[in-house]
Parts: C-alpha cells; sequence; structure tokens
C-alpha cells in the first residue's frame, strides 16, 4: 500500500540475531531456543514503512493495534490528517531526529499532511512530527510530546503514546470540537497512573491556549475576508470587533489630530484630499460603532445575526483603516519634517511658552470652580490641569530632542521626526485640556442660565399629565407609564430646585432625562400634533444640554484615550451621531429633533461615566497612590495616558505613528515546514 492512499495495514516482523559464536554450547543453545521462543528483535535502521502502523518490536497486541489504528482513522475522517507510527527496539545508535526524518523522507510522506511518531521501546527514545498545515505551531507539538506522548510512553503504554499524538494532532489542527479528546483516548488502553495524570494536565491547558489562539487567528484575518470571519468562533470574533473598533478610533483621532495641526501649516487647500479620507473614515467607523450599539442594548439577537453584525464592524474597521492609509504616501511627502525641522522646532517653542502662559488662567478657574461647585459636577475636568501641565513636561522633553537628534550628522537625523510629532500632540493635547476647563466653566453658566426655562417646561408636562387622571378611555399601560413618568418628574423638579446652585449640570440632565420619559409617556395618551409646539419649545434647551454633555464626553475620552476602551467610544459615537441628527432636523422636525437631542443626552453621560471608569481603573493598575489635586503630571504615563504613546488599550503593546513605534501620525491602524521533536521517556 502507498503512503497516500487511506491505510490500515498493520505490519509485524520478528527478526533472528546471534551474538557471535563464542563457544559452541553458546550456538547449540541458541539454536534450541529459536525451537521454542520468539526471537529478540534486532536494531533497525531508517526505513520505508509498509503503513500506518508498523511494529517491529513487538509493542502491541491485536485490541491495541485496533485502538491505534481507530485514532488514526478518527484523525484522517475529521481532519484530513494521516497519522503514522513505528515502533522498534532502537534506533541503530542514529539520534531519533535523524532516524525519524529519514525514516519518513524514505517512505515519501507528505509534509502537509502526514504526521509520524517512531518509538525506540528498549532505547527508550522517540521521534514525534506533525503537518506542516493546519495551524499547528511549535509550541503545540512540544505540548504535544510533553503533556501526552512522553507520560505514555514512560508508563509503557505503548498504544497509549500513539493515540495521544493522534489526539493532541487533532485539538491543534481542527480546535479540539466533536472529536476523540485525549482525555477519552486513553480509556481502555490500559495507561498508567502517571500518563492518566500527564493527559489531564494536557486536556486543561489546551482549552486555555485553544481561545488564545483562536483570538490570535482572528487578528491575522484579512477584515474585508468576510468569508474565513464566518468560520471563526464568536468568541473569538467578538474580541476582534471590539479590538477593531478601538485601533481604527485610535487611527481615526490621530489622523484628526495630525490634519488639524497640518491645516494650520499648509492650509485648506492642501489638505483637502486628507480631510476627505478622514471623514469617509469617520463615516465608515460611525456604522461600525452603531452595529456595537446594537450588540450593546437590551434587545438580543441571534448567534447568526451577532456574527453577522461582528463580521460588519471588523470589516468597516478595515475599510476605515484602507481609506487612510491610501492617503499615508502622499500626506508622509507632504509633511517631511525632517527637511523643515528646524522650523518646526522654533514653532513647537513658541508654542510651548502659550500653552504656559495658559497655565495659571485654568489654574485660577478651576479653583475658582471648586469652590462654587461640588466635587462630582467637576469630576471630567478636576486634574485637567495638572494633566496639561504633565503633557506639556512631556513637550519640552520632545523638543530638546528633536533639537539633539537635528544636531546630528546626515543620516542620524531620524528621531527629530519622532520627536517632533510627539511634541505637537502633546501641545495639542495640552491645549485640548485646558480648553476643557473653560467649555466646563461655559457649560455650567450655560446650564444655570438654561435651567429655569426647563424646569418650567417640566413642570407644565407634570400639569399636563395631572389632566389625564381619571379622564375617560385612558388606562391600562400607558395610565401606568405616565404615573410613572410624571413621579420621576417631580423627583427632578424637587432635585434641580434644592440644587439649581450647587450642581446645575446634574439638575439639567436629570431635568432633560425626566423630560423625555414624560414625553414619551404623554405620546401614549394624546395625539402627536398636540404636542409638537411643545417640543419645539423644549428643543432649544435639550439640545444645548446634549451638546454640553457630548462636548464634555469628547474632551474627557480625547486627552485620556490611552486608557479608554471601546464601549466609551462606542456611546461617545452614537451620542455625537444623535446630536447631529437632532440639529439636522431641528427646523423641518421638531419632535424627532427632541428625541435625537435626549438619545444624545443619555449616550454622552453613559460614555462620560464608562470612560471614567476605565480611566479610575488605568489609573488603579498603572500609578501609585498619590494624594490632593495632583495627578497626571509624569509626563510619560501622562504620554500614555493621553494616546501619544500608544500601549494600554490595544492588546497591552507599545508603539505609534505610521509603520512602527512612537507617536501615532495619520493613517490605519496597521500590512513551510513540519514541527516536532524528540528525546527520551
Amino acid at each position: 500500500m502507498g503512503p497516500h492512499a487511506r491505510p490500515g495495514t498493520v505490519t509485524v516482523r520478528r527478526t533472528v540475531s546471534g551474538r557471535g559464536v563464542r563457544a559452541l554450547a553458546v550456538v547449540l543453545f541458541a539454536l534450541c531456543a529459536a525451537l521454542w521462543a520468539p526471537a529478540a528483535a534486532v536494531a533497525e535502521q531508517p526505513q520505508r514503512l509498509p503503513g500506518q502502523i508498523t511494529d517491529l518490536a513487538g509493542a502491541l497486541d491485536a485490541g491495541q493495534t485496533a485502538d491505534v489504528q481507530a485514532a488514526f482513522d478518527q484523525l484522517f475522517d475529521e481532519h484530513g490528517v494521516r497519522m503514522w507510527v513505528v515502533y522498534v527496539t532502537d534506533f541503530d545508535g542514529v539520534p531519533a531526529e535523524t532516524w525519524g526524518n529519514q525514516t519518513y523522507a524514505q517512505s515519501s510522506l507528505d509534509e502537509t499532511r502526514d504526521g509520524l511518531l517512531a518509538v525506540a521501546t528498549m532505547d527508550r527514545a522517540y521521534y514525534f512530527t506533525t503537518p506542516s498545515t493546519g495551524g499547528i505551531g511549535q509550541a503545540d507539538a512540544d505540548e504535544i510530546r510533553h503533556d501526552a506522548i512522553e507520560p505514555a510512553l514512560g508508563a509503557g503504554d505503548w498504544a497509549g503514546g500513539a493515540i495521544a499524538a493522534a489526539g493532541g494532532v487533532a485539538d491543534a489542527a481542527g480546535g479540539g470540537g466533536g472529536g476523540m479528546s485525549v482525555g477519552t483516548m486513553v480509556v481502555g488502553v490500559g495507561v498508567g497512573v502517571a500518563a492518566i495524570g500527564g493527559f489531564t494536565l494536557y486536556s486543561r491547558r489546551r482549552k486555555t491556549r485553544l481561545d488564545q489562539k483562536q483570538v490570535e487567528a482572528a487578528r491575522t484575518v484579512d477584515p474585508e475576508d468576510t468569508a474565513t470571519l464566518a468560520t471563526l468562533p464568536l468568541p473569538a470574533l467578538d474580541e476582534r470587533a471590539r479590538e477593531s473598533l478601538v485601533e481604527a478610533d485610535e487611527a481615526v483621532r490621530a489622523s484628526a489630530d495630525e490634519l488639524d495641526i497640518a491645516r494650520g501649516e499648509f492650509g485648506d487647500d492642501a489638505t483637502a484630499q486628507f480631510a476627505a479620507a478622514l471623514a469617509k473614515a469617520r463615516r465608515t467607523l460611525g456604522a461600525a460603532f452603531e452595529l456595537r450599539q446594537r450588540l450593546d442594548d437590551a434587545i438580543p439577537e441571534t448567534p447568526q445575526q451577532r456574527r453577522e453584525m461582528l463580521i460588519e464592524i471588523i470589516s468597516s474597521c478595515g475599510r476605515a483603516d484602507r481609506e487612510l492609509d491610501e492617503k499615508v504616501d502622499k500626506w508622509d511627502a507632504m509633511r517631511n519634517l525632517l527637511i523643515t525641522a528646524d522650523e518646526h522646532i522654533e514653532t513647537l517653542t513658541q508654542r510651548v511658552v502659550a500653552v504656559s502662559a495658559r497655565l495659571p488662567e485654568s489654574e485660577a478657574t478651576l479653583t475658582r470652580l471648586r469652590t462654587e461647585f461640588p466635587g462630582d459636577v467637576l469630576s471630567s475636568i478636576d486634574d485637567n490641569v495638572d494633566l496639561a501641565r504633565g503633557r506639556l513636561e512631556f513637550a519640552e522633553e520632545s523638543v530638546e530632542q528633536a533639537r539633539e537628534a537635528v544636531a546630528q550628522r546626515v543620516g542620524q537625523q531620524g528621531a527629530a521626526v519622532v520627536a517632533i510629532r510627539a511634541a505637537e500632540s502633546a501641545l495639542t493635547q495640552a491645549d485640548s485640556l485646558l480648553d476643557a476647563v473653560d467649555h466646563a466653566q461655559n457649560d455650567i453658566r450655560r446650564a444655570i442660565g438654561t435651567l429655569p426655562d426647563a424646569m418650567d417646561d417640566l413642570q407644565q408636562g407634570v400639569t399636563a399629565a395631572g389632566t389625564f387622571d381619571g379622564r375617560p378611555g385612558v388606562g391600562g399601560q400607558g395610565a401606568a407609564a405616565l404615573t410613572t413618568a410624571r413621579r420621576e418628574a417631580e423627583d427632578a423638579l424637587a432635585y434641580a430646585e434644592a440644587n439649581k446652585e450647587s450642581d446645575p449640570l446634574t439638575s439639567a440632565r436629570r431635568v432633560a432625562e425626566a423630560d423625555a420619559a414624560l414625553d414619551a409617556a404623554l405620546e401614549q395618551v394624546e395625539q402627536a400634533s398636540e404636542r409638537a409646539e411643545q417640543a419645539r419649545k423644549r428643543l432649544d434647551h435639550d439640545l444645548l444640554t446634549a451638546e454640553s454633555q457630548v462636548t464634555a464626553a469628547a474632551d474627557f475620552i480625547s486627552t485620556r484615550r490611552g486608557a479608554v476602551g471601546p464601549n466609551p467610544r462606542t456611546r461617545l459615537t452614537e451620542a455625537q451621531r444623535h446630536l447631529d441628527a437632532a440639529k439636522a432636523a431641528r427646523e423641518s422636525d421638531p419632535a424627532t429633533s427632541l428625541q435625537h437631542a435626549q438619545s444624545a443626552i443619555s449616550l454622552g453621560h453613559r460614555a462620560l461615566m464608562e470612560a471614567q471608569a476605565d480611566v479610575a481603573e488605568w489609573n488603579r493598575r498603572n500609578r501609585p497612590p498619590t494624594s490632593g489635586h495632583h495627578r497626571g503630571g509624569g509626563s510619560n504615563a501622562g504620554a500614555v495616558l493621553g494616546g501619544i504613546v500608544i500601549g494600554s488599550i490595544l492588546r497591552g503593546g507599545g508603539g505609534g505613528g505610521f509603520g512602527g513605534g512612537g507617536p501615532r501620525s495619520f493613517g490605519g491602524s496597521g500590512s513551510s515546514g513540519r514541527v516536532g521533536g524528540g528525546g527520551r521517556f
């Protein structure tokens, strides 16, 4: 039988050996022994195997041979992998790996689908190799050898060693599903206690490694290869979708930062093509975030629906990356920082001075706000000045590094580009952090100014709801919902009345959310046309509240994005989408505009809360305890937190900038042989 046919042949051979003629008695004894007992097997040289199971050492009985053949047959049926085993007494003095490789070659085995286990029973040595395809790596082969094959062979269970090899290859090649597991294959083949322990350990460790392998495999799939993505398990798809959202969002944000700088440097006309690419990528990514929001909401999807949505998220993120990457070469040509490094360093020096000048005023603003409002009101900006100071320190260090790099001879100045980009990003974020203090101050003042009208409007809603008490035709679920909404509105009014001076932002949010719930309940008991005018009156306040909420969340996430995961980014993107829709429908459809504004308020608030939770967890894991208001002053830690030096949120890795490590720049988030071994047992 040739090696490419489906084998089932068992070859058993006994050979006779004479060890020399020292005396006639010895010869006569050997001849007599040959008549009454099987002869000892001689050493075997590498050779062509006649079948899948070749037993030249008398290692297996008939039942064990059948068990091994069954394991090999199942491996072939389920994974298309053919396993071969040969038992000899020793390898004739040849190293196990050499003996195994020569036997593999002489047997004309196929590297893409044939595995081999060679066992020397008296020499207590073996060699094992796997096919080069099927995703089986060296780590897999080593684990199969150490945790499955060696315990069985060490216990003298020759059949168990072969069955363990087949089971390990099946698990590694096919994810361990549906087939013969290593744990179950040992039943009935006489495995010793030590071998059973080895198999149990192997089985436990295999599951953990398998989960990680599936995630790693998902990362290697082209985002637009939907056919391959569809074959991945749901947990791996979900993890890859989350990572893709963060990676693509980071690419879009970094590209936007770079584009803002380039606009001031080169003008709108020169940067128009990059602005168009960025806008297209944002739209593509926005659709992906919308799908993520649908997956995270309370409405369940079927497993197939969930699979399709996850694949679309991954593909959309890949398209967003590609839309940015297509412009990278032109971008780099435009922004050849090395040629104009001296000019950039001078500009950055001036920006350092300007940001430094802002710090005292922002500090004073924040101090004043702390005396007027409780800590919860200022939680999103409480450490902004300290963080800005840290970014400024990092920028100053980067500018100095750029100067030193430019002073080097030609060919050794490349570090200047990284340092200049790092300084630009740090200064941009420092400005944003200080702007956020101004935004918060303005938002609080505006909330104080608009809150009375909003409270009056909500009170009118409460009064209107009261007119439906006992009205004929009003009852059931509609009446119950209206009663609940009315009670919550009254609670919100009571809170706002008591806290409108000390906590205007929370008061405005609670009034807006209560207003939305009350509106929804009133919609069930009256005609939409009767509410349109009231919606128009309320719209200005809710749009303002929505914009303030989204701005606060955007400022917080943008300047701490090194610690912010996919969920807050999803909420923020969806909040911005609803806010844009609210503005677009403001004149033509006030009721719809109001609904979008209220959704933006709720989602913006969730984005900020979830982002703050992510940052708190990041601080817990990465920073030593501090006291007082001074937090985040360290320049390097602040650079990581700000996403200037990428690392903490992208699978724990470092890097940044296009094509390697360092600060991020314009562009997307990214572009045979058998294995085995041998030894003693």
